[in-house]
């Protein structure tokens, strides 16, 4: 059977190159909203870190209806950090749009979702999205695509994939590089023609590949994926099996059906092949299982996802706060929580450890972790997180650690400080080229020593420097990087933060706490310039007589505090110390709280 009615999409790019935009647009001209209905931007970012942020983080499906025919659209993370979102999401598409800025060109993320892309035969539709921009280079964009499916060994077929130039903010496409168009009737006629009706088997037994999870606190977990073959009935009795373990089997039933009708979900009594579409009933069923029928179990091969690169231990907070602010605190609350993470993120790994309180954590990278640990802390949980590490893989007797291709674009004026640094990292120089009065920088650096590298890069380039990284392979190890040059200001003794205390404090480095701050022995509540830490009393009173007052300390006047947001924390902490995370604070502390235990364990490292 030939699908003339369906077409499956995904949108895939950089991260801010501008898909969710696009896709307002394609929503918004694709009949989903009224005429004179408000729709808030970035409509389908709908998580509350996606707002914030300006990032997705969750790929979403929704979908429009153009000239008769059904067009599912899903929207993609574009950030390195979540791309096993697209990895996974791509199973469900025929076609995806490769979106490129016209300013910026392909950047790092570009090339890993489109290798994605081409390994798995997919078509392609190059947008080049932002042409209204007025430093866009449309036709060396052109260019640099055309490399980049060259360098990617694109079949002649993808080589030859059609381009569109859009301006998503404005809502308009063109296939002239030279015209502005004024609506996306261009792109919508494209996606009709370039990419093929669907060829599916509906006379087949029944196939579902779970591709994502959800879950509704009223039907329970909620399977999402593209039917493979046969009818998806509601009420049918199915068995859940998986292509790389087939000792899983679980006999059930779809008990609720639901197609994507724009942005909502819409029942439905069957769904044939082709269609994407949300299930409920199975309660035990993961990303990667394949729903069948009955009768019939075939199971769908699923695509093997990157593994993680960096891990972090979690573990329940033992700090002299704990328990005052959170909700869930206990070792239970914590395991059940990070094993419940698993089944919606299959790029995340979550280990048992020796000790019964803590847990190995390991992802994509810092983002992809400190999102799971800001999720946690706005749900409630307490607990305690050690810096990040990278995971070294063992190659006949040699270490071989990740290596990430980083691309920055810098001032002219600011590549010195780039350079030094990217020497100090042991990274590789790949190419240099001029962009008008800014430079474009690759390189190839170890994922270590990209650590806490951001907020330097960001001071070297006064902040006009662009930087983005994708990890690359894993190669032998490059040696010793030193990742932290300067110690911390710890607190000598528990109480509150006095301005008399943190008056005398502020000269042994920056502060990282204000007056009032509750604060306990073995806690950072600051950065020392020197490379050793420095106990600060930052309890300390003056001394009251009868010739003077407290009064007096009101002309004390404080240099304001840096305030460490998560990703900062998390760069900063060297391997001696943990972050407490609870819903109200974000605070650093020694691993060995008691000082005189600190200077005997130190003193015994540098004898081994």
């Amino acid at each position: 059977m030939v699908r003339e009615d369906l077409r499956n999409i995904a949108i895939i790019a950089h991260v801010d190159h501008g898909k969710t935009t696009l896709v307002d647009q394609m929503l918004k001209q694709g009949g989903t909203f009224r005429e004179n209905q408000v729709v808030e931007e970035r409509v389908m970012d709908s998580g509350a870190l996606e707002r914030e942020r300006g990032i997705t983080i969750l790929a979403k499906n929704t979908s429009i209806h153009y000239n008769g025919v059904k067009i599912n659209i899903i929207d993609t993370p574009g950030h390195a950090d979540f791309s096993g979102e697209v990895e996974r999401v791509l199973k469900m598409v025929s076609g995806v749009l490769i979106l490129v800025d016209a300013a910026e060109g392909p950047m790092p993320q570009t090339r890993f979702v489109t290798q994605k892309a081409l390994e798995m035969g997919l078509k392609l539709i190059i947008v080049v999205n932002k042409v209204d921009r007025p430093d866009a280079r449309v036709k060396e964009v052109i260019d640099e695509v055309l490399e980049l499916l060259m360098d990617l060994d694109a079949s002649d077929d993808q080589l030859e994939s059609p381009f569109v130039f859009c301006s998503g903010r404005d809502g308009t496409s063109s296939l002239d590089p030279d015209v502005k168009g004024n609506d996306l009737i261009p792109l919508f006629d494209t996606i009709l023609n370039h990419f093929p009706p669907l060829e599916m088997d509906e006379k087949g037994s029944l196939q579902i590949l779970v591709s994502s999870i959800d879950y509704n606190d009223y039907v329970g977990r909620i399977g999402i994926g593209r039917v493979e073959r046969g009818v998806a009935r509601q009420n049918a009795d199915v068995v859940v099996c998986n292509y790389n373990h087939p000792e899983v089997s679980l006999r059930g039933k779809i008990v609720n059906l639901y197609e994507i009708e724009g942005l909502n979900r819409v029942p439905c009594e069957s769904a044939t092949a082709g269609d994407i579409v949300c299930f409920s009933g199975l309660e035990k069923i993961n990303i990667g299982d394949t729903v069948c029928a009955a009768d019939c179990r075939e199971p769908v091969a699923f695509v093997k996802i990157s593994d993680p690169t960096v891990e972090m231990i979690f573990s329940v907070n033992d700090s002299p706060f704990a328990g005052k602010e959170g909700k869930f605190v206990t070792t239970r609350h914590l395991r059940d929580r990070l094993y419940r993470e698993l089944l919606r993120d299959v790029s995340l790994r979550v280990e048992d450890t020796d000790s019964t309180d803590a847990f190995r954590v390991s992802g994509r990278g810092e983002m992809h972790l400190s999102i799971l640990i800001e999720t946690m802390r706005r749900e409630g949980y307490e607990f305690q997180v050690s810096a990040p590490k990278v995971l070294y893989h063992d190659v006949d007797g040699e270490r071989y650690e990740p290596v990430e291709r980083l691309i920055v674009d810098v001032p002219e004026d600011n590549t010195g400080p780039v350079f030094q640094s990217m020497g100090e990292r042991k990274g590789e120089l790949l190419h240099m080229n001029a962009m008008g009065s800014r430079m474009r920088l690759e390189f190839l650096v170890p994922s270590r020593g990209l650590f806490g590298y951001k907020s330097e890069f960001l001071t070297d380039t006064k902040g006009e420097g662009v930087m983005s990284s994708v990890f690359f392979e894993y190669q032998p190890y490059k040696g010793e990087i030193s990742r932290r040059t300067n110690g911390s200001l710890v607190a000598f003794e528990t109480g509150e933060a006095v301005t008399y205390g943190l008056y005398n404090a502020q000269g042994r480095g920056i502060l990282f706490i204000t007056p009032g701050t509750p604060v306990y022995e073995g806690m950072v509540v600051g950065c020392s310039p020197k490379d050793e830490d420095i106990n600060v009393n930052v309890c300390k009173t003056k001394h009251l007589t009868n010739t003077r007052s407290s009064s007096s300390d009101d002309a004390l006047r404080l240099i304001p505090p840096k305030k460490m947001s998560l990703e900062e924390a998390l760069e900063y902490i060297g391997d001696d110390e943990l972050l407490e995370v609870t819903p109200l604070n974000i605070r650093v502390r020694k691993r060995i709280l008691d000082s005189e235990l600190r200077a005997k364990a130190r003193a015994k490292a540098k004898l081994q």
